[in-house]
């Protein structure tokens, strides 16, 4: 080490501020490596390693690192690679644009509720558009598999509005009751 660096290990000197960075900086250029905490002086260390960290620990070089902070995008892509999320991702992201692909108008009576085994299951609000839509679900199919993919939709299972239940509340009665109430 040099002479205007005190040494980490001399009596009553204790490190803080710019007289430990000098002390750290000539102790790594000397080959060492050392952990000082300030008034405790040098760890011991165990006899037996190389005075120079082992490669994919410790300290990293100038060079491109995966444990260099990454872009967003290719973070989120690797992470759904790894778990094979892509399919879902897509469908999903359909689903969010769904006023866009479909228009304003079918958008307005037409949800999607689910998706699940290259099936998409949408709820019409009226038996009209419920029939409507039925008949224009091979498009529906061709134009989503445009966006994410051919062969990742295969149907579209349309359901009518639900029904009123006229089993509970106020106004039930017991037996089979209303059968005239729709004609």
């Amino acid at each position: 080490m040099s002479d205007d660096v005190p040494s980490v290990e001399a009596e009553g000197w204790d490190p803080d501020g710019v007289d430990l960075a000098k002390a750290l900086v000539a102790r790594a250029k000397a080959g060492g490596r050392i952990r000082v905490t300030p008034g405790r002086g040098r760890s011991p260390r165990r006899s037996g390693r190389s005075s120079r960290p082992a490669a994919g620990s410790g300290w990293s070089g100038p060079a491109a690192d995966e444990r260099d902070p990454q872009p967003l995008g290719a973070a989120v892509e690797k992470l759904s690679n790894e778990h094979g999320w892509e399919e879902d991702l897509s469908v999903h992201g359909v689903i969010a644009r769904w006023a866009e692909l479909v228009g304003a108008d079918v958008a307005e009576h037409v949800q999607p509720e689910n998706y699940e085994d290259t099936v998409l299951t949408v709820r019409a609000d009226s038996t009209a558009w419920a029939t409507q839509v039925r008949l224009l679900a091979p498009e529906l199919v061709r134009r989503i598999n445009e966006e994410i993919g051919h062969g990742t939709l295969t149907r579209v299972n349309v359901l009518g509005p639900q029904a009123r239940s006229w089993t509970r509340g106020p106004r039930s009665v017991p037996g089979r009751g209303p059968r005239d109430t729709y004609g």
